[in-house]
């Protein structure tokens, strides 16, 4: 297929990367000339815009920071909506408020655009490996048409729902994600203040039913305070306001992830925003009056 793939920093240049080696034809557009050129190393074509990424496109794929830039790139004047033709089928795979999405699909409908909302999880790692998982919001049929693209960039994809779903389901991950890694930086400053060696114990979590994903992954980069990031606090802070938004929007009460969405905000204000969300065991070992490592 002809795409258009608008977003190549962390997460986009990656998955760009691997649109290009599946077959498809590529083109891409950053505000940083050197991620279009660096898609133009690997086979695809640096767009001078959005529109040019854009135009002729069967697809566009949208990956950004959040609403701001997506409805900039997406609702402008000259944006997505402005340059794509009827039929293109858009798939926004940035994390943003769901209702966002939403409206954005909306004003698709009008100018005979197909959207999906298809947030990812699986960070950096997840990104470049080609193994992300992928929560999509929207039309069965729309759905069907993407599962070929989205096949080249991710493992699990899942249709979830209908418009916005996608990015409930992700606020959901997020809020699991921000809460494991509070409770095993919690379980670590125990562990050692207890005197008790922190990696043995984490071995011995891993392998019953505390076990998880964080802590097949991440147990021995936190023990050893190694925080270079996958995914920044910086962003997590702000996936964990979507999920407190949504929670009011859904009109529930979500007092865990209260708590977490205040541990991550603490993590940001202490300046550990760049930092790999596993940093949240700085911010617990600060809370507990223990020297944090130096990073």
């Amino acid at each position: 297929m002809k795409l258009g793939f608008i977003g190549l920093g962390v997460m986009g240049a990656p998955m760009a990367a691997h649109l290009v080696a599946a077959g498809h034809d590529v083109s891409g557009y950053d505000v940083t000339p050197a991620a279009g050129e660096k898609l133009a190393a690997a086979g695809g074509r640096a767009a001078t815009g959005v529109a040019d990424a854009v135009a002729g496109a069967d697809v566009v794929i949208t990956m950004l920071p959040n609403h701001p830039q997506v409805e900039e790139v997406v609702l402008a004047a000259g944006g997505v909506l402005d340059t794509a033709g009827p039929g293109t089928l858009l798939i926004d795979m940035s994390t943003i408020r769901p209702e966002t999405s939403i409206a954005i699909a909306e004003a698709a409908r009008d100018r005979k655009i197909r959207v999906l909302d298809a947030p990812v999880s699986g960070g950096q790692a997840g990104a470049e490996q080609a193994s992300l998982s992928i929560m999509v919001g929207g039309l069965d049929e729309d759905f069907a048409a993407a599962k070929p693209v989205l096949d080249a960039v991710g493992k699990t994809i899942v249709h979830v729902g209908p418009h916005g779903a996608g990015q409930v389901v992700k606020a959901a991950n997020q809020l699991v994600v921000g809460g494991i890694y509070g409770l095993v930086a919690e379980a670590i400053v125990l562990l050692e203040a207890s005197g008790v060696d922190a990696a043995t114990g984490l071995d011995v979590l891993a392998g019953g039913l505390a076990g998880s994903r964080i802590l097949e992954l991440k147990r021995r980069s936190m023990v050893d305070r190694q925080f270079a990031p996958g995914f920044r606090i910086d962003l997590h802070h702000k996936d964990m306001g979507i999920a407190l938004a949504a929670a009011r929007q859904a009109d529930v009460a979500l007092p865990l992830t209260g708590l977490v969405a205040q541990l991550v905000a603490a993590g940001r204000a202490m300046g550990y925003g760049s930092l790999d969300h596993s940093a949240l065991l700085k911010v617990v070992e600060q809370l507990s009056g223990r020297v944090p490592a130096e990073v």
